[in-house]
C-alpha cells in the first residue's frame, strides 16, 4: 500500500495511565476511505488507542501519522482542526444544550457560515430524530438519539476520518442496526475513513473492511474482515460460536492459535 493511500499510520506505540503500559507497541493502518475496526475483550486497549490517536493522551514512545503529518503528542484541538474528530465512549454530549446547540458545538473550528448550515441539514438527512427534537435539550434524549446527536456533532466539523468508540454501547438491537446502516453511509457517501473500536464482533466485521485483534495492549492479528469471520479463533472466542466435539472443554483453557 502506497503512503498516498493511507490516512492514519501508527507505528510502535506506547501509553500508559500512570505507572500502567496500557498499549505495547501498536502498530496499524487505515486506508483512505475505508472502515477498519479494533476487536478485543474489555481492557485490550482499544479506547487507549483511539485517545492517543486523538490526543487525549501523549503516547511514551512511538509515531502517528494522519495525512503523512506527525501528530503524536500533538494538542487535541489542533488535531481536530486537522480534520479528525472522535466520537467517545458513552456519547458525552452537552446535556444542558438543544440539540441544535450540540451540533453546532462540533462545528465551532469552521468559519464557512454556508457549509455549515448545508451540514447541519446533511446530518439532519442521517438523523431525522434529531431535527424532530432540534430545540429539546440532549440529556432528555434517548441513549440512541445521544449516540445519533454524538455522531452527528463529529460530522459538523467535515471530517476526513472519524474514531467511533462502541457506537452500540447499551442500545437495543434494532437501534444497533440503525446505527451502523448510517455509519456504513457515512463512510460510503462522504468518503469518510473510519477507525471503529466496537464489543459487538459480528456487527462490526460485517461493516469494517479490515480488522485488528488486540490482546493486552498489543495487535495479535490482522487480516481482512472476511477472513477474520472465517478465523476459527474470531468465530469462538469473539463471535460465540462452539466448535463440534469440543463438549466438556472449558474456553478458558483452549489456546488461540495466534498465541
Amino acid at each position: 500500500m502506497s503512503a498516498t493511500d493511507v490516512i492514519l499510520k501508527i507505528s510502535n506505540i506506547e501509553s500508559y495511565y500512570g505507572p500502567i503500559m496500557a498499549i505495547r507497541g501498536i502498530s496499524l493502518e487505515v486506508p483512505r476511505g475505508r472502515i477498519v475496526t479494533l476487536l478485543g475483550a474489555n481492557g485490550a486497549g482499544k479506547t487507549t488507542v483511539l485517545k492517543t490517536i486523538s490526543g487525549i493522551l501523549d503516547p511514551l514512545k512511538g509515531s502517528i501519522e494522519f495525512m503523512g503529518k506527525p501528530i503524536q503528542r500533538m494538542e487535541a484541538d489542533k488535531i481536530v482542526r486537522m480534520g479528525l474528530s472522535h466520537v467517545p465512549e458513552g456519547r458525552e454530549v452537552f446535556p444542558f444544550l438543544t440539540v441544535r446547540e450540540n451540533l453546532m458545538m462540533g462545528a465551532y473550528p469552521r468559519k464557512d457560515r454556508d457549509g455549515v448550515a448545508q451540514d447541519l441539514n446533511m446530518v439532519y438527512g442521517y438523523f431525522p430524530r434529531l431535527k424532530e427534537r432540534i430545540n429539546q435539550p440532549a440529556g432528555q434524549l434517548s441513549g440512541g438519539e445521544q449516540q445519533m446527536l454524538a455522531i452527528g456533532r463529529a460530522l459538523m466539523n467535515r471530517p476526513t476520518m472519524l474514531l467511533l468508540d462502541e457506537p452500540s454501547l447499551g442500545l437495543s438491537p434494532i437501534l444497533v442496526k440503525e446505527i451502523f446502516t448510517i455509519i456504513k453511509r457515512v463512510n460510503e457517501e462522504q468518503g469518510t475513513s473510519i477507525l471503529l473500536v466496537e464489543q459487538n464482533a459480528k456487527v462490526a466485521l460485517e461493516t469494517a473492511h479490515y480488522g485488528y485483534v488486540l490482546e493486552i495492549g498489543r495487535v495479535v492479528m490482522n487480516d481482512t474482515c472476511e477472513r477474520l469471520m472465517n478465523s476459527q479463533d474470531i468465530q469462538e472466542f469473539y463471535l460465540g460460536a462452539k466448535e463440534a466435539g469440543a463438549r466438556g472443554e472449558r474456553r478458558w483453557k483452549k489456546k488461540k492459535t495466534w498465541r
